[in-house]
């Protein structure tokens, strides 16, 4: 994921300030959705199964004690490791694909050494898919990469990009995907409709995020909410349904108040205090 320049890591989730250097005020979008924790056990133990079972070590640590716990240690960190290959992966995707836009709109860009860092990891691939649907869908940006804020409710997030297409206004969010056995690019997860949902609710967009300038929303105009999974074999886009829209913005708000509400339970001092038995019954 990549890093916006208003965001920062904390101990709450990854949170935003108004300006540049200034204290976190709200979560991010995608930390709000977090609140709804997955089950990962499943995966992780699946992940780490496999790296065993595909260790070329394998067989000669076979009746060796130290050897098998050497590879146990080791395999034990293979989702973590598979997790932030992707992340770094999705990083370089997203920003080849802002670079694109910025190309399109006139401003200065970085597009070739965007293409040459997905070609230097054997990831050309994304960047010639993504050009296939830039040009087949005829996207007009308008913005790139925008940080939004949302006051009322409490929370910020950054849109990958605003574009028209087809005469409509779009707001848009990429994912990196991989590919399934079939050659396909793998679906997205259907939580993208909230964070769509969310950013569409967006009350202000950063103008200059070092001086801590805003202006309002501007893009508010009946949008087309349009996920778009990106792979190595083709792009598959998708459009949040406008009738579940409703349900999935109160979801998202309602995890935005569990966010609060730990928050709060943080802040109120000691949970659980120590009881001591009664006195004694006076005769």
């Amino acid at each position: 994921m990549t890093s916006p320049a208003l965001a920062q890591q904390t101990e709450f989730g990854r949170m935003y300030s108004r300006k540049i250097g200034a204290l976190p005020e709200v979560p991010s979008i995608t930390t709000v959705i977090g609140q709804e924790k997955m089950d990962m056990d499943g995966w992780i133990g699946h992940m780490a199964a496999t790296a065993v079972v595909q260790d070329a070590r394998l067989g000669d640590a076979v009746g060796n004690s130290a050897k098998l716990k050497a590879l146990a240690r080791q395999a034990s960190s293979a989702a973590a490791d598979y997790r932030d290959l992707a992340a770094a992966r999705g990083d370089r995707v997203h920003q080849y694909c802002e670079q694109i836009a910025l190309r399109a709109m006139g401003r200065p860009h970085q597009a070739a050494q965007a293409r040459e860092a997905l070609i230097a990891n054997k990831e050309e691939g994304f960047a010639g898919r993504f050009d296939e649907w830039w040009e087949t869908y005829q996207v007009q940006p308008l913005a790139a990469e925008v940080t939004v804020w949302n006051s009322s409710i409490g929370y910020a997030g950054t849109l990958d990009l605003v574009a028209t297409i087809g005469g409509r206004l779009c707001l848009i969010d990429y994912k990196t995907r991989g590919t399934n056995r079939d050659g396909r690019v793998k679906p997205l997860d259907p939580k993208v409709v909230m964070q769509l949902a969310a950013g569409a609710k967006a009350e202000e967009m950063v103008v200059d995020p070092a001086a801590g300038t805003w202006e309002p929303w501007k893009y508010s105009q009946d949008p087309i909410l349009l996920g778009v999974a990106i792979g190595e074999t083709e792009v598959q886009t998708v459009m949040a349904n406008p009738e579940v829209l409703p349900a999935y913005w109160s979801k998202f708000w309602s995890l935005r108040q569990v966010w609060g509400a730990s928050q709060r339970v943080g802040d109120a001092g000691m949970a659980l205090r120590e009881v001591g038995p009664p006195p004694p019954p006076v005769a």
